[in-house]
């Protein structure tokens, strides 16, 4: 990716660094000159994609379904972060638990970036992106069921997910603007690319369907990314959403995309705030 602004001195942490989205939002933000912290469960695989990325980079472990992890991970940290991109994600697996006894895709997707992101908030001096889903759209989040108990279904785990994702963004802004801060909080969606995050659905018939799309109808992930990369390097307005702008939101320069009507609910957002304060028992840290 070329074109952008000089990133030299800046330090920049994305989750689920090691492959697809990630790792190409590392090398084009370490490509311009940041400081990349590769932030993976993994970390011989984190390492191993550092290896191939041109740039300062760093690894360092986390996992975002054990809180236990999350904590560590921040109370290890020291110095400045210019941005925290909260990319690493799962899709439509099966049925399971975090280690903090979360549904899966809930727990990961947003509590685990909602705890990382409120530990590390006063060290981040820019900028929060977080990677949703134009597969956010649908019904608004089961706050009687979040953990969809006795209802599991992969598709709406993980529509609930990122639908949660955008309104954990306008909440964040809503806060950081009450509290004077100048920092952002924008999101991100990459359309459909290609990446491994297809490979583990709950059914197999999916995987081999999703195996054909990513060859025939998907971007790369290079290309996944760039939404994701400008929500860190552009001057945008707190509470940007950036996608692919053309064919439905698969194709296209990078810029502002619509969001759901449920993804802009002001209410639902604040809820979801308090219900995930009282599950990760972290707090906003901004007073």
């Amino acid at each position: 990716m070329t074109n952008l602004p000089d990133l030299t001195g800046r330090t920049c942490v994305i989750t689920g660094a090691n492959s697809g989205l990630g790792r190409e939002t590392a090398a084009a933000l370490a490509g311009a000159g940041a400081r990349v912290v590769l932030a993976v469960r993994d970390v011989e695989r984190g390492e191993e994609a550092a290896s191939g990325i041109a740039g300062d980079t760093e690894v360092r472990e986390l996992d975002l379904a054990d809180l236990a992890s999350v904590r560590k991970f921040a109370d290890s940290w020291d110095g400045p972060i210019h941005a925290l991109v909260n990319n690493a994600g799962i899709m439509m697996v099966a049925e399971g638990r975090t280690a903090d006894g979360f549904e899966r895709q809930f727990g990961t997707n947003h509590l685990g970036h909602f705890a990382l992101t409120n530990l590390l908030l006063p060290r981040i001096t820019d900028r929060v992106v977080t990677v949703s889903s134009s597969l956010h759209k649908g019904r608004q989040l089961d706050f009687d069921n979040l953990d969809l108990a006795g209802s599991y279904s992969p598709t709406r785990a993980y529509q609930q997910s990122k639908l949660a994702n955008l309104l954990f963004t306008a909440e964040l802004q809503r806060r950081l603007d009450a509290a004077g801060s100048t920092v952002r909080a924008n999101a991100a969606h990459p359309g459909y690319s290609a990446t491994n995050l297809q490979s583990h659905h709950a059914n197999p018939l999916m995987i081999r369907l999703m195996a054909i799309g990513n060859r025939v109808i998907a971007t790369s992930a290079e290309f996944g990314s760039r939404p994701t990369v400008q929500a860190v390097v552009a001057d945008l307005p707190g509470n940007s959403y950036l996608g692919p702008t053309r064919l439905g939101g698969t194709r296209g320069a990078p810029g502002p995309v619509p969001r759901s009507a449920e993804a802009s609910d002001a209410a639902a957002a604040a809820r979801l705030w308090e219900v995930s304060e009282e599950r990760t028992e972290v707090s906003w840290p901004l007073g």
